[in-house]
């Protein structure tokens, strides 16, 4: 498809909410519907995310490369370094690559169009915080009752009609 600009969805929610298991379900489903799908990941772990220090691109980057491109196969490992990179910064990155869909995981308090997903009844707090909520998926069973009338989409994690929905959503911003 190959869009000028691409649709932007977050998923946002708490460590161990099911973020990354939501991404994978969604990055399936919107590469069977032929959509090309780039991610961003936050590594909210604190410290910089892992690299092979051993390996040339990771050498590379240690001796003060800014950024190191490493191709095989068809596969493409991109590295880079600075400070701090933005949001904003990251997906002007992954436009390059043309995707129609650029489906982020984290960053919760950015202003995209998103899905919360919550734990628990501790984390009912994140849809008075968070902006541009389109969605809500839930993990405790116990919340729906307490969404029942919240007038925003609401799907239990095992649900298959939260992705279909979600699928729906990036479609027709497509």
């Amino acid at each position: 498809m190959a869009l000028v600009k691409p649709v932007l969805f977050q998923l946002a929610g708490y460590q161990n909410s099911g973020k990354t298991t939501l991404s994978l379900r969604l990055i399936q489903q919107l590469a069977q519907a032929g959509l090309r799908v780039a991610t961003v990941k936050h590594h909210g772990h604190g410290g910089k995310p892992d690299i092979v220090e051993t390996k040339d691109s990771g050498r590379h980057v240690h001796a003060g490369a800014a950024v190191s491109l490493v191709e095989g196969g068809g596969r493409m490992v991109l590295q880079a370094e600075k400070g701090q990179w933005s949001l904003a910064e990251e997906i002007e990155v992954l436009t390059c690559f043309k995707p129609d869909v650029i489906l982020i995981e984290g960053y919760k308090t950015e202003p995209y169009p998103k899905a919360v997903i919550l734990r628990d009844e501790a984390d009912l707090e994140l849809l008075d915080r968070l902006s541009n909520i389109q969605a809500i998926f839930y993990r405790d069973q116990k919340l729906a009752a307490q969404l029942k009338d919240c007038p925003l989409p609401n799907f239990h994690m095992e649900e298959d009609k939260g992705v279909n929905w979600t699928l729906e959503y990036v479609l027709s911003q497509v």
